[in-house]
């Protein structure tokens, strides 16, 4: 059962599974401590948690809940304050369609073709990415995709009013596209460059932002310190470990 403690959350804060359940945390107003690991570094406790090894995990009590989908659903089954999706059950049934085409197409665009490739395959596997996947996704996947999203994005504010889940999930890929060296054509896709822009300098991004900023320019041995020095939340113990492994649906 939830109780009042803080929460925890493990996952790095650049993970954009993990940004969409910090800002919703922030939205909702509810105390958290995040383990900023990456997946790869986690550990055999780790592993017991999300037996996929992937991130964000909520440690909410005894409750143990993976997918950050499933997370931000139980964050407003459980909690009050801002609603993460509509309470109309239409509105709410599109917010969540629009939240998986992002996990889904955006995130296997912008995550595993792009910052996958280009920061996290030399950050950690000290390997060279496959450009010839991150130039088919600018070249193909993602024009088209941006086509979609000139069509389903409001021109001003939010997609249901107040921003939700699904306005974040949708920005937040593009900010690791971002890291990866990609930004979106504002000639070309006005709407979705807008949209993101809008997004991501919500007060609560700008929030998380600093921490992915210190989290992004420390070295891997070095983060944890470099986050505390800064004011982040984090949990007093890790469940990382020195040696990374790849994860079951790792590419």
């Amino acid at each position: 059962m939830p109780n009042d403690a803080p929460l925890t959350v493990i996952g790095s804060f650049v993970s954009p599974y993990v940004r969409k359940v910090l800002a919703a945390l922030e939205l909702k107003r509810i105390a958290y401590a995040v383990d900023p690991i990456t997946p790869f570094f986690g550990n055999d406790e780790f592993e017991k948690l999300s037996p996929l090894r992937r991130i964000p995990v909520l440690i909410d009590g005894d409750a143990v809940i993976n997918d950050s989908s499933i997370i931000c659903f139980y964050l407003d089954e459980t909690r009050g304050g801002h609603l993460l999706y509509p309470a109309d059950p239409t509105a709410r049934a599109r917010a969540r369609w629009i939240e998986e085409y992002a996990d889904s197409r955006l995130g296997e665009l912008t995550i595993w073709n792009l910052f996958y490739q280009r920061v996290v395959r030399r950050m950690v596997w000290n390997e060279q990415p496959d450009e010839q996947r991150v130039a088919n996704a600018i070249d193909n996947g993602l024009p088209k995709a941006l086509g979609q999203l000139e069509s389903m994005l409001p021109k001003e504010g939010w997609l249901f009013g107040e921003i939700g889940v699904a306005d974040i999930a949708v920005a937040s890929f593009f900010q690791n596209a971002a890291y990866a060296g990609y930004s979106i054509e504002p000639e070309r896709w006005p709407i979705a460059a807008a949209f993101v822009d809008r997004t991501l300098a919500h007060p609560v991004l700008q929030k998380l932002g600093a921490w992915e900023a210190i989290q992004m320019s420390a070295t891997i041995s070095g983060r944890r310190q470099a986050l505390i020095e800064a004011g982040a939340p984090l949990t007093e113990t890790t469940w990382a470990e020195r040696a990374p492994r790849r994860g079951v649906m790792a590419l």
